[in-house]
């Protein structure tokens, strides 16, 4: 890990007057749940929808419900109050954990304001995105200069308080430019052998990552279905890589659908979701899956680039609240 660039602070120097950070969201492609035991998953970033964070220093501490600890945040969006103030609090330990991370000792009081258009409970890694793009604008701000491995492990810290145990594919996939394998903290872009489209389509409903992985763990308690759940995922995942780097498109939508049969049977899937994966199949899709934490939230669909309009205007009038299609282009490199 690279160490910080040392900065002097006081009168002498003054740190620039504002920091700005950026991160975006990410899909799961598969592997959800099973990459928390040290399987593999694959993830896909979705640059359309991007988390914008702005530190600066506040010349006196204003008042109100989002001030507290030396901290003013405010995020644009339609959140709840509840979210909004679960969310500062995992500011005001994110802050906390940068400045010692850094050794910044300034205890100037800051305004942080966040512009997330990625929706949260969606298994569209919102926590993780709000989070990074955070870091950057407090490296800005304090001109500090941070490794990639420093960026991960303070965005792992603050989903490790949002969600408990997290994997890190979520605080890995929302800085990467590129699909990618994850697995047991590491994590390698991917090849790409053929252009295709991923529908991501919203349920409307937020799903509950916490409650999911609680039933997934009850399931588990029988004995030998943990092992089964984990090498079927496994086998899942590492067949959609393969198929992803040669090129074989319709290969890969199919480990899409079985992967989203396993979530189904494990009963983390919905009837809304399960009918939007039937319609998207229906519609021309080469696979289709839940994706995310499960019990709601998003899935996905695999298309060819013809059949990219049709699937999307089935989702909709199957009953997705929005969608946003990812282009997959050709790539052979491994970055």
């Amino acid at each position: 890990m690279t160490s910080p660039t040392s900065v002097e602070e006081g009168p002498e120097h003054r740190a620039r007057s504002v920091g700005i950070g950026r991160a975006h969201a990410k899909a799961i492609l598969l592997g959800e749940h099973a990459v928390v035991y040290g399987a593999p998953a694959l993830a896909v970033p979705i640059p359309q929808l991007t988390a914008t964070a702005s530190a600066g220093r506040s010349a006196e501490a204003p008042d109100g419900a989002g001030s507290q600890g030396g901290l003013s945040f405010t995020m644009t969006g339609s959140l709840s109050r509840t979210m909004v103030t679960h969310v500062s609090d995992g500011l005001r330990r994110l802050t906390a954990a940068f400045k010692a991370h850094t050794g910044v000792t300034d205890e100037a009081h800051l305004d942080v304001i966040v512009d997330a258009a990625v929706p949260p409970g969606r298994g569209l890694g919102s926590s993780a995105a709000t989070s990074r793009a955070i870091v950057l604008a407090l490296a800005g701000l304090f001109e500090r200069e941070l490794s990639d491995d420093a960026v991960f492990d303070l965005v792992q810290t603050a989903e490790n308080v949002a969600h408990g145990r997290a994997s890190g594919v979520d605080a890995m996939a929302v800085g990467a430019d590129a699909p990618l394998r994850f697995q047991a903290g590491r994590a390698h872009p991917l090849p790409i052998g053929c252009d295709a489209m991923l529908v991501v389509a919203d349920s409307g409903t937020a799903g509950s990552t916490k409650e999911a992985v609680g039933l997934l763990r009850a399931g588990f308690e029988r004995a030998g279905r943990k092992d089964r759940f984990l090498d079927r995922a496994t086998e899942l995942v590492d067949t959609a890589a393969s198929a992803l780097a040669s090129g074989r498109p319709e290969l890969l939508g199919a480990q899409l659908t079985e992967y989203h049969e396993l979530l189904r049977v494990a009963r983390l899937s919905t009837g809304p979701i399960d009918a939007m994966v039937a319609a998207a199949l229906d519609a021309g899709s080469l696979g289709a899956k839940i994706t995310g934490g499960g019990l709601g939230g998003c899935m996905i669909a695999l298309a060819r680039p013809e059949h990219a309009r049709n699937v999307t205007v089935r989702l909709h009038e199957t009953g997705a609240a929005q969608t946003w299609v990812v282009p997959l282009r050709r790539r052979t490199d491994h970055g």
